[in-house]
């Protein structure tokens, strides 16, 4: 009988793609925004107002720092799924209203699903989605890029790094490329802001998304930039107030705001450390994984890839029968937001895996709070497990001492 390691006090949480803990630091400059400073930033005819007011754009700056901005440029929203749908059908709506003639959009086939279907829903509305293919190394191929620039196109939708397997694109080159072809271009910036730099400024980006709580921030809060000069336009998704430049009516969630201004000021000054540090854990995990585990095999590049993130599929077990096996474990299939569907990731699918390689794939993300101990829990649990269906899988009569 394979014996796995002894179960742990609490569960081991290596699923950091799909969100993040809030941080105690962010949660304690968000505390008083609920109970004692609790007035509405849009009430500046008196102090309690004023006050959060004051804490609402000191946070917009905080934000802008992070990512090379303007204050101007930041638009608080819900998180990232509310920035990429404004930013996508807001383009194509206000271009359509102005008479613009271009009618392409285009995105990449890994996407996450928000984008693939914002973009798609523009179809009902006379727009021409194209969905370009990825390498089997995960990145787009600016030559697939460049193709499809040759027709006309009013927006291309890029992601600085994909939510499965980690894998960073060259938004720079890619930005570059479609200004040249007069298109916007939007990033999603959800899995990037906090773990790699970022810089707006020098970037040839028009609009990018925003998610607090992949950054160790509250969930429920985000932002979308937009760029001032040369000024972006885009039609509000809803109607309102008009807060927030006109783009997002609605009372502003202070407390959330504040959060998400608290996590970008801690990113900003501790990201160097903490990726060599997760880099340092990462490589600790994945050399005793593929020592015990021959046919491991990482999907995405691991040249161009955020440090916490680890896509591996493994030679025979199921993912699905791995976690049965180690409840203990949180790690993930795939996309969180996809894991109501049965079926395999389609972001694996796009890298050329195979239904049933797909199938035998875990996502694991390593975070701020990830401990040696954790890793190295995962790093027995993970080959224990897997031995057991293997010897499972070889003898029936196995399977109930596995």
């Amino acid at each position: 009988m394979i014996e796995l390691p002894p179960r742990p006090n609490q569960p081991i949480y290596l699923d950091n793609q799909a969100t993040t803990r809030c941080d105690p630091r962010v949660l304690q400059t968000m505390l008083p925004f609920f109970t004692e400073n609790y007035g509405n930033p849009h009430s500046a005819e008196h102090v309690m107002g004023r006050r959060t007011e004051d804490a609402v754009e000191c946070a917009r700056r905080q934000v802008a720092a992070l990512i090379g901005a303007d204050l101007r440029e930041i638009i608080f929203t819900s998180g990232a799924t509310e920035s990429n749908n404004i930013a996508i059908k807001g383009a194509a709506r206000f271009a359509l209203r102005m008479g613009n003639q271009r009618r392409r959009v285009v995105t990449v086939a890994t996407e996450h699903k928000c984008v693939l279907e914002a973009v798609a829903d523009l179809q009902a509305e006379g727009f021409e989605p194209v969905f370009l293919p990825v390498r089997s190394d995960g990145l787009l191929d600016a030559a697939a890029l460049q193709h499809a620039l040759e027709t006309p196109t009013l927006l291309v939708s890029v992601m600085a790094v994909n939510n499965e397997t980690g894998v960073i694109q060259d938004i720079p080159g890619l930005a570059a490329t479609a200004k040249q072809a007069g298109a916007l271009f939007h990033t999603d910036l959800a899995q990037a802001v906090g773990k790699v730099p970022v810089d707006l400024a020098g970037w040839q980006v028009d609009l990018a998304s925003i998610s607090g709580h992949k950054l160790y921030g509250p969930k429920g809060v985000g932002s979308l930039f937009v760029r001032r000069r040369p000024r972006v336009r885009l039609e509000p998704l809803f109607s309102g107030g008009g807060q927030e430049r006109g783009l997002r009516s609605g009372t502003l969630p202070a407390p959330l705001i504040v959060g998400l201004g608290e996590a970008c000021r801690l990113a900003g000054i501790e990201m160097a450390d903490e990726a060599e540090r997760i880099g340092c854990l990462r490589l600790r995990l994945l050399n005793r994984l593929l020592n015990a585990i021959p046919g491991l095999q990482v999907n995405g590049t691991m040249q161009a890839r955020i440090v916490g993130n680890l896509n591996l599929t493994f030679p025979v077990i199921a993912a699905a029968d791995l976690l049965h096996a180690l409840p203990d474990l949180c790690v993930s299939t795939g996309s969180a937001c996809s894991s109501a569907a049965i079926e395999p990731s389609y972001v694996l699918r796009a890298l050329g895996l195979s239904d049933d390689a797909a199938s035998r794939t875990l996502r694991i993300g390593i975070g701020r709070f990830t401990s040696a101990a954790d890793i190295d829990y995962a790093a027995a649990a993970l080959p224990a497990a897997h031995a057991a269906g293997m010897a499972a899988q070889s003898n029936p009569q196995n399977l109930a001492e596995a």
